[in-house]
C-alpha cells in the first residue's frame, strides 16, 4: 500500500516549493508532485494600464537572479506587439547583458548543487563553504565568476541586479570604448575560470552517476542509474538569446501553447502517513497532516502540444548540439557544458559593437493591441513573455518563466527515484520558483485557498 510523504519547503533554491511523494513500501516514488508555495505578487495584473516602458521594469522585480532575462523578454514582448525594430548594436548589447546574467547564474546554481555531490575517490560530500582545498579554491572560482557576471551587467545594463538601460526601441545608451575593453578583460579573465569550472563540475557529476548510494537521512540510500529520468519533450528558442513573434521564422509558437489550472493536473487532498524526523532540514512534515496539492499550488501548468516540455540548459543542447544525456546528472552537466559557449559568445557580441553606432530606434510605434511575444533563453530556460500594447499603454500581460514549464516535467522525473533523493532531482532544474509564481487559486465558492500564505 502506498504511504504519503512530504517535503516542505524545499530547500537551496530560490523561492518556497514542496514535494508530494507517493511511495511504495521500498521508499520508492510512484507519483511525485512538485509545486510553489510562494506567495502570489500579481505581477501580470499589475502590469494592465501601465505604459510600455514601465511593464519590463515591473517584469525584472519577479527575481533577483535572472531580472535581466525577464527585463529582456517583458521589453521584446512590448517591441513585438507595436512592431519596434531595434539597431543591430543595441541586439549585441543585449546579448552581452544575457551573457553576463548566464554566467552568473550558472556559477550560483553550482554553490546550491554541491552539497549534493561527493568528492571524486571518496565518500566526502562537498561543504561549498568549507576552508579546505581543493573546494576552497572552487568556491573562490565561482565567486569570480559570478563578479564577472554581474560587472558585465552593471556595464552594460547599467545595474547589477535590475536593469535600467534597456529600453522599448533598443537600449538608452551605448557602452564606451573603455567599457568595452573593460568587458574584454574580464571575458579574457573568466573564460579560462570557465573551463576549470566546468570541468570540475563534470568530474563530479559523473562521479556521482558511477556513485551506488549517497547519503541521506544518516544512512545510505541507493542511486538508481536513472536517477531523475523522464520521457517529455524539451523547448528552446535559441542556443543563447531567444525569438520573438517579430522574427522571419519565429522559434517559438503561441498556438502550441495550452496552459491549465493546478486542479486538473495535481494529486487531491492526501494525509501525511510517513515522516523521517532525520531528513535535513528539521524533518518531513509529520504524519497526520493533510496536504492537497491542487488547491495549494500557486502556478498554471503550461503544456506544449499538449505535454509537459523541460526547458534550460539541456533543452538547449538537445535542440542545437543534439545533446543526449538524460537524468538529473545529465541536466547538470548540459548547465556545466554551457559556461563555454557563453563565454565565446560574450567575446563575440562585444568584439563585433560598434561603441559609435546608434541603439535606440527613431520611431517607436505605441501599438493598436495586436499581440506580440517573446521568447528569452533565461539562464533557467526558455522565459515567454506576451503582451498587447494599445496606445503605448499594456492590455494584457502574461509571464511564462522557465520553472513554470519544468514544475510538471520534474514531478514526473522524480518517479522511479527514492524518495529520499526527489531534492536531488529538483535542484537540477535550478528552481526560481518566485518567477513562476503568477496565480491565486480559488475554490469552487471563489474563496482564496491556503490564505495563510498571503497574510
Amino acid at each position: 500500500m502506498s504511504k504519503v510523504v512530504e517535503i516542505s519547503p524545499t530547500t537551496r533554491h530560490e523561492g518556497h516549493s514542496k514535494l508530494v511523494l507517493k511511495v511504495n513500501d521500498e521508499g520508492i516514488i510512484e507519483r511525485g508532485d512538485w509545486l510553489s508555495i510562494t506567495p502570489v505578487r500579481g505581477v501580470e495584473k499589475l502590469a494592465i494600464g501601465k505604459t510600455y516602458e514601465q511593464v519590463p521594469k515591473i517584469a525584472s522585480r519577479v527575481c533577483g537572479i535572472c531580472p535581466i532575462a525577464h527585463t529582456l523578454a517583458a521589453t521584446e514582448a512590448m517591441e513585438a506587439s507595436m512592431g519596434v525594430e531595434i539597431p543591430d548594436d543595441a541586439y549585441l548589447l543585449r546579448m552581452i547583458l544575457q551573457c553576463g546574467n548566464r554566467l552568473h547564474s550558472h556559477a550560483l546554481h553550482d554553490i546550491l548543487a554541491l552539497p549534493d555531490l561527493y568528492l571524486p575517490g571518496t565518500d566526502i560530500k562537498v561543504n561549498p563553504f568549507s576552508p579546505e582545498e581543493p573546494v576552497r579554491s572552487v568556491a573562490k572560482r565561482i565567486q569570480t565568476l559570478r563578479m564577472i557576471g554581474q560587472t558585465v551587467g552593471e556595464i552594460v545594463g547599467g545595474e547589477a541586479v535590475h536593469p535600467s538601460n534597456p529600453r522599448v526601441g533598443g537600449m538608452y545608451k551605448n557602452i564606451t570604448p573603455r567599457a568595452k575593453a573593460k568587458i574584454f578583460d574580464l571575458a579574457k579573465q573568466g573564460i579560462q575560470l570557465a573551463r576549470e569550472q566546468m570541468e570540475f563540475m563534470i568530474a563530479l557529476e559523473e562521479n556521482y552517476m558511477k556513485r551506488d548510494w549517497a547519503e541521506m537521512c544518516g544512512r545510505e540510500v541507493a542511486i538508481p542509474k536513472d536517477l531523475g529520468y523522464h520521457n517529455q519533450g524539451y523547448m528552446a528558442a535559441a542556443p543563447m538569446y531567444g525569438s520573438s513573434s517579430l522574427d522571419l521564422n519565429p522559434e517559438w509558437d503561441p498556438a502550441r501553447w495550452l496552459e491549465v489550472r493546478p486542479w486538473d493536473w495535481y494529486m487531491g487532498e492526501e494525509e501525511i502517513t510517513l515522516e523521517d524526523p532525520a531528513y535535513p532540514i528539521g524533518g518531513t512534515t509529520k504524519a497526520g497532516t493533510k496536504a492537497w496539492p491542487q488547491m495549494q499550488a500557486c502556478t498554471g501548468v503550461p503544456l506544449y502540444d499538449g505535454q509537459p516540455v523541460e526547458v534550460g540548459p539541456r533543452a538547449r543542447l538537445v535542440k542545437y548540439q543534439n545533446y543526449d544525456r538524460k537524468g538529473a546528472m545529465g541536466l547538470n552537466i548540459a548547465r556545466a557544458m554551457e559556461y563555454m559557449d557563453c563565454m565565446y559568445k560574450m567575446i563575440e557580441a562585444v568584439d563585433a559593437i560598434d561603441t559609435s553606432a546608434p541603439v535606440c530606434a527613431d520611431v517607436i510605434p505605441q501599438g493598436d493591441g495586436e499581440i506580440g511575444w517573446a521568447a528569452n533563453e533565461a539562464p533557467r530556460g526558455c522565459d515567454v513573455h506576451l503582451a498587447k500594447v494599445r496606445n503605448g499603454k499594456v492590455e494584457w500581460f502574461s509571464m511564462l518563466v522557465p520553472t513554470t514549464w519544468n514544475f510538471p516535467v520534474c514531478s514526473r522525473a522524480l518517479t522511479g527515484a527514492p524518495w529520499e533523493l526527489a531534492e536531488v532531482i529538483v535542484r537540477a532544474y535550478d528552481p526560481c520558483v518566485s518567477c513562476a509564481t503568477h496565480m491565486i487559486v480559488l475554490d469552487e465558492n471563489n474563496k482564496l485557498v491556503a490564505q495563510k500564505l498571503l497574510e
